[in-house]
């Protein structure tokens, strides 16, 4: 696998993605979104991978958003065409079958948060910044985050945040819900291997299915999501 914008590395059962474009803040661009397509099918695909961190190379950015300077040079078909691939990519992340640990080591904002909140859980460093800052540039949160924002933290939260484009801190993210444990900048990756290890200790299909239950039970009625919790567990006891 050639990557030129991700570090990737598989080991001890963990697939380490890190969005290696420091001098930009780690920005989404077209070949950054390929490029985690390409690395979190491959941790999909590999059945000797139990789940993966996601971070961003260096100690200021995760991902500080989309890539600014392609967003301002594309016409709108280029622009939605973007939109969808975002959307696809972050899809991918969220209902891997795996558990996607998101190590945020500086600013996530934009498309960044989006990705973070895609991700099975968060962990943040204490100096990390959050925010959906679209409005500022007169559009809106597009790779997700309209939607995924909300069930985190309540309608109430993500208008705010998404209204205002103003930024959060990690102890107002952990707060409202947006992160679920802050940590040491020092300490992040390895308390993100130690959530992993306890996870992972369990069945990987059952991870699987709890994972597929969650999400898909947000999606609908919570009679559906008791509905797919009945096949769920058919499908682990073998029933037809």
């Amino acid at each position: 696998m050639e990557l030129q914008n991700l570090l990737y590395e598989k080991r001890a059962g963990v697939a380490y993605v890190t969005v290696n474009r420091p001098k930009v803040l780690n920005a989404l661009d077209h070949q950054t979104l390929a490029e985690l397509r390409e690395a979190f099918e491959d941790a999909r695909a590999d059945a000797a991978i139990r789940g993966a961190i996601l971070t961003g190379a260096g100690d200021k950015a995760f991902i500080a958003g989309a890539d600014i300077r392609e967003i301002a040079g594309a016409d709108p078909v280029a622009a939605a065409g973007m939109t969808r691939n975002g959307q696809g990519v972050l899809d991918l992340i969220e209902n891997l079958g795996k558990p996607v640990i998101a190590a945020i080591n500086g600013f996530a904002l934009g498309g960044g948060c989006e990705t973070a909140m895609a991700c099975t859980i968060r962990i943040s460093a204490e100096h990390a910044r959050f925010g959906q800052p679209e409005v500022k540039l007169g559009v809106i949160p597009g790779f997700g985050g309209t939607q995924r924002m909300p069930r985190l933290v309540g309608k109430g939260a993500a208008l705010s945040l998404i209204l205002s484009g103003e930024p959060i801190g990690a102890q107002e993210a952990h707060r409202i819900g947006l992160v679920d444990e802050i940590v040491p900048g020092a300490e992040l990756i390895a308390r993100a291997e130690a959530i992993l290890e306890r996870i992972t200790a369990n069945a990987p299909l059952a991870i699987r299915f709890a994972i597929e239950a969650v999400n898909k039970g947000l999606e609908g009625s919570q009679q559906e999501g008791l509905a797919l919790r009945v096949l769920a567990v058919r499908a682990l006891r073998g029933d037809p």
